[in-house]
């Protein structure tokens, strides 16, 4: 497909070139590190003109084997503002400012007004899924935290998430979401609207480009919850006498767990309502198994550390091999999919889930297939590991240099188990069983989860390795008992 753009036009050279610089330093751009092969515009449609202009604009993107996709939106300005200087990427030739217009209110206000619509520009259609439109006057104002995509709020009631990497199709998010309000969930944040265009070159392809929901703004990131609690108790520990535990403290956080725990049974009976369930046989179970062992044969080989613990850590896969060998079929279903402490919010109400993309880096196909729900819940129980430790982490023992102190270690320790264990019981209360009572299928998924965060903390965060070291040794020196 081709669009008629006006003089400024992106897929000129100079265009290419300022953004084959810019797209490297941005956090979501999925490239880093990689050498860029080839940078192209296969989609671009003016749709602000004047000053500013406004491109909404798709590139392909080679630095390895398969080429990306990267949704813009593209701004010119004859000068640049101060407020928008931080979103410049460069000056074009003819001395007009070229920047990443998410960040300018001016001309991003045209998106709530085609979502208030309802209508079509060019290849692109905007749909609601509720009557009442958002306002087309609200000012958008970007989200600083988030790291895949880009997330801008429009008044106080809705924010749009952008999807900055594209791949084909409906993404999960936006189809999970849909699914969850259909089923009157009050545990994720009410779908509102979204857009979409052909993927380029694939008209057969609708692709998500963006959804509207809403905003929540009484909500509280569940990671910085669990942080000040950890803080609060590790800062009751050096008052003089008897040093509290957790729950003796102002660090505890157990009833929020259980809330928690609940909050996810109840998204996860759901999702099993309105989408597509199956079981895993033994032929299901034994594949999984050997992903999970190749993973960690590839871990074992690239990190020194875990290598004394890897046969140990085989005997979880091999248990859960075992498992469907002796006719205990696993129930599979849609998942969150990338489960954590940061995927959940606590408004003032109640706990709710965020974020169903599951891991952007994966395949869609794999984001949209079936798996245990003890999946996630194992993501969260690593999670609840993280929050214990955190401060604990980078040699700065959270008190001074050097190793952690030995009573802030076993202080830790206690907040996690605490908290894994409030949470499992949530689980059980509100959900169909209780976690704990599925030994070897959790061990398995923990175990998972554990060895993929030392090839990634070893390679990016060297100094929180002892994180997940401390889980690998917990997991090799337990065996689960039989179901």
């Amino acid at each position: 497909m081709t669009y008629s753009t006006r003089p400024h036009d992106p897929s000129s050279g100079a265009v290419i070139a300022l953004l084959r610089d810019w797209l490297p330093q941005q956090r979501w751009f999925a490239g880093k590190g990689r050498p860029l092969r080839g940078v192209g515009v296969v989609h671009s449609l003016e749709v602000v003109s004047g000053d500013p202009a406004l491109h909404h604009t798709v590139l392909r993107v080679e630095h390895g084997a398969d080429p990306e996709h990267y949704q813009l939106l593209l701004g010119v300005r004859e000068s640049l503002p101060a407020r928008l200087a931080h979103a410049s990427i460069g000056r074009l030739p003819n001395g007009n400012c070229l920047y990443d217009a998410v960040y300018d209110a001016e001309v991003t206000r045209w998106l709530p007004e085609r979502f208030a619509a309802a209508d079509t520009v060019g290849p692109l259609s905007f749909h609601r899924r509720r009557a009442e439109a958002p306002d087309p006057a609200s000012v958008g104002l970007v989200i600083a935290a988030e790291q895949s995509n880009t997330s801008i709020v429009f008044g106080d009631d809705v924010i749009l998430k952008l999807f900055r990497r594209l791949v084909p199709g409906v993404n999960p998010d936006l189809e999970v979401s849909i699914a969850l309000a259909g089923a009157g969930s009050r545990r994720i944040p009410a779908p509102v609207a979204w857009f979409e265009m052909p993927f380029p070159n694939d008209e057969h392809q609708p692709t998500t480009l963006g959804m509207l929901q809403e905003y929540l703004r009484t909500g509280t990131d569940g990671w910085e919850l669990a942080k000040t609690s950890v803080r609060d108790l590790y800062a009751g520990q050096e008052v003089r006498g008897p040093r509290p535990s957790a729950h003796e403290s102002g660090g505890d956080f157990a009833g929020e767990s259980f809330r928690l725990g609940a909050a996810t049974a109840e998204v996860h009976a759901d999702l099993a309502r309105s989408l597509p369930t199956a079981a895993a046989g033994p032929a299901e179970l034994a594949a999984i198994a050997r992903d999970m062992e190749r993973r960690l044969d590839a871990a074992a080989e690239a990190v020194p550390d875990l290598a004394p613990f890897a046969d140990r850590l085989r005997e979880a896969y091999a248990d859960l091999e075992e498992l469907g060998r002796d006719d205990h079929p696993v129930a599979l279903q849609r998942i969150h999919g990338d489960f954590h402490l940061g995927q959940v919010m606590r408004t003032a109400t109640r706990w709710v889930l965020i974020d169903f993309e599951g891991e952007p880096a994966r395949p869609l196909s794999e984001r949209r297939s079936l798996h245990s729900p003890l999946r996630d819940i194992a993501a969260m129980l690593r999670s609840f590991d993280y929050a214990a430790r955190h401060l604990l982490a980078g040699g700065g023992g959270f008190w001074g240099r050097g190793a952690p102190a030995p009573h802030l270690v076993r202080r830790a320790e206690e907040w996690a188990t605490r908290n894994r264990d409030a949470f499992c019981a949530g689980y059980a209360d509100a959900g169909p069983f209780d976690p704990r009572t599925e030994p070897v299928l959790l061990r398995a998924f923990e175990t998972d989860k554990a060895v993929y965060e030392v090839m990634y903390e070893s390679g990016n965060r060297p100094s929180w390795l002892p994180v997940p070291m401390s889980a690998v040794r917990r997991l090799s020196e337990r065996s689960p008992q039989p179901h």
